[in-house]
């Protein structure tokens, strides 16, 4: 890890002395190293960081400190592209080397955070990810103009940033694009929604929201549907928090 960062050895000096003592343990073997890029305020910080854990690996095995086969591993959400040409493929030699690669947020990808950071804007000729996870809401009230009510707050969708309207569904079953629409803020279990022309909302429309992060809103519901296209459920997902 880096200062300031998650936990983890800051140094490779730190790193060797771990090791060390794990391998004076009769009970333990290191089975490797593994590190978070993910707080890398930079894509130049993510490498270098990713640089330092595949040099320490090299340390270890060159010190015969680790196990015959080495796990490295590291996050990869925003950086998988890094990750996979940094500690992909085979160059620690003598040794079986496994690179694990943890971008959860990638299983559902999103419309925020991830949709902004995603490596696939430094590979355009790979095409990108479509955001899997929305939340619904129905309009609860417009007591004014401008200004909306939905069914959903901070107990239903993250909020490191504000969900991001993107589709209506009105009462007799049309879709339309959310244009105009912006939540400004979040309570418990209501959303407020700046409403410009010429969209206008009426209570009992639905609203379909995209997320940021994913990995807060898994935990907020403990079945998620599976839905087509058409937005027909077709499956149930437990998730386990």
């Amino acid at each position: 890890g880096r200062s300031g960062w998650r936990a983890g050895c800051r140094t490779h000096d730190e790193a060797l002395a771990v090791a060390r003592a794990i391998a004076a343990a009769p009970r333990l073997v290191l089975a490797g190293v593994a590190g978070f890029e993910g707080l890398a305020p930079t894509d130049d910080d993510a490498q270098a960081f990713l640089d330092d854990l595949r040099s320490v690996t090299i340390a270890l095995a060159d010190h015969d400190l680790v196990g015959g086969e080495v796990i490295v591993s590291a996050g990869g959400s925003a950086h998988f592209d890094l990750v996979t040409a940094t500690l992909g493929g085979d160059w620690l030699p003598g040794r079986r080397l496994r690179t694990i690669l943890r971008s959860g947020a990638s299983v559902s990808h999103d419309d925020g955070m991830y949709r902004e950071s995603t490596p696939f804007h430094r590979l355009p000729g790979e095409g990108t990810l479509d955001a899997a996870l929305a939340v619904w809401a129905q309009v609860l009230s417009t007591p004014e103009p401008g200004y909306a009510l939905v069914g959903m707050g901070k107990r239903d969708a993250p909020h490191d940033d504000l969900p991001i309207p993107l589709r209506i569904r009105r009462s007799d079953g049309r879709i339309e694009p959310a244009d105009g629409l912006r939540v400004t803020r979040l309570n418990d279990q209501h959303g407020h929604l700046e409403v410009r022309p010429p969209t206008v909302l009426a209570p009992g429309d639905l609203i379909a929201f995209g997320i940021s992060h994913p990995c807060l809103a898994f935990d907020k519901w403990p079945v998620i549907p599976v839905v087509e296209d058409d937005d027909t459920v077709t499956e149930l997902l437990k998730t386990y928090f």
